[in-house]
């Protein structure tokens, strides 16, 4: 049988880890709850985190944030890389550790107990910062802070008042961005435009309100022009459904976001559909549907460890239905009377 040796992996190299890098440099974020420390030898996968992270509110969870620490490394890749959309991220686990593996050249490998994750892209997808930060750089960041700190990953929006909030859920297309934008008009709280994060006893959500993802047609409804412009002028990403977006920092938006954690006090599923009347735009659901409609609704938070705790406490709170108003300003005023 034959056998590999050392020399037949690093034969013309006296690294064949890579274990030796240049002057790495950190960054430093408070994201989830949790103490971010970013390390590389790469200015531009550096740039990548500060563009996610830098500037955002520091959201407490507990007295004592447990520290996290992510290796980024650019290496050269390949050649012949396709100019068309990397392949989709595929997880894979084992020996305590999770893998999200695009290529050969492009993958994430974490230990989420140790708090601890290795980010490798190649060169060429600079040229796709969309992918390489959001499903890579915010896939080790997202999936860590979950495991570690108890949370329950939500695909949804959360707005509030007062550090009281509550949970858009709903099929992609609804209208939760839509929604999530003109509540940030009225002056809502934003804390969340796609990814909700939940600490199940406390009902305390967290998010990432860096970017906000519209498409054109929803400049329709807004008459500001500060806001038309933020929109207008951001940059476009093509999710991999092929639906482009607008996606404007909220960082830079005229309006402020929300600055801290919100307890929810429910959640509001978003329908595509156009209310009957001004009067039924909101119901509130049966207690015994509740509980079906939310599992079918988050199918990967189902089978999460805290979803039973979150899933009971939601059903105490109560989840509703928003059908679809003449104007977004009537979707947002259902969720005042929900908040007063």
């Amino acid at each position: 049988m034959a056998t590999l040796s050392f020399s037949d992996i690093g034969e013309s190299s006296l690294d064949p880890f890579l274990e030796r890098t240049g002057q790495r440099d950190v960054v430093r974020a408070s994201v989830l709850g949790g103490d971010f420390r970013f390390e590389s030898d790469s200015p531009e996968l550096l740039q990548l985190v500060s563009l996610a992270y830098a500037g955002l509110p520091e959201h407490r969870l507990s007295a004592s944030p447990p520290p996290f620490h992510v290796e980024l490394r650019l290496v050269e890749g390949r050649t012949d890389a396709p100019a068309c959309d990397p392949p989709p991220v595929r997880a894979q686990s084992g020996a305590g550790l999770l893998c999200g593996v695009m290529d050969e050249c492009n993958y994430v490998v974490m230990s989420p107990q140790e708090g601890r994750a290795l980010v490798v892209a190649s060169r060429d997808m600079l040229v796709r910062p969309y992918h390489l930060r959001y499903e890579l750089i915010e896939f080790a960041v997202f999936t860590m802070a979950t495991r570690r700190l108890g949370l329950v990953p939500l695909h949804g929006a959360c707005v509030g008042r007062h550090g009281r909030g509550v949970l858009l859920l709903g099929a992609s297309g609804a209208g939760k961005s839509t929604l999530a934008l003109h509540s940030l008009l009225g002056g809502l709280d934003f804390l969340a435009e796609d990814a909700v994060f939940v600490e199940p006893a406390s009902l305390l959500a967290t998010g990432v309100a860096n970017f906000l993802h519209v498409k054109a047609d929803a400049l329709g409804f807004i008459g500001d022009d500060a806001v038309r412009s933020w929109i207008r002028d951001a940059p476009v990403i093509r999710r991999r459904s092929g639906v482009e977006k607008h996606e404007a920092d909220l960082r830079h938006a005229p309006v402020p976001s929300s600055t801290g954690p919100l307890e929810l006090i429910g959640a509001v599923f978003v329908s595509g559909q156009q209310a009957a009347g001004a009067d039924q735009l909101l119901r509130r659901l049966p207690t015994d549907a509740i509980a079906s409609r939310l599992v079918a609704d988050q199918p990967y938070a189902s089978g999460q460890p805290g979803w039973t705790a979150f899933q009971q406490r939601m059903v105490e709170r109560g989840v509703y239905e928003l059908h679809r108003g003449s104007h977004p300003k009537a979707s947002v005023d259902a969720l005042l009377s929900l908040l007063a």
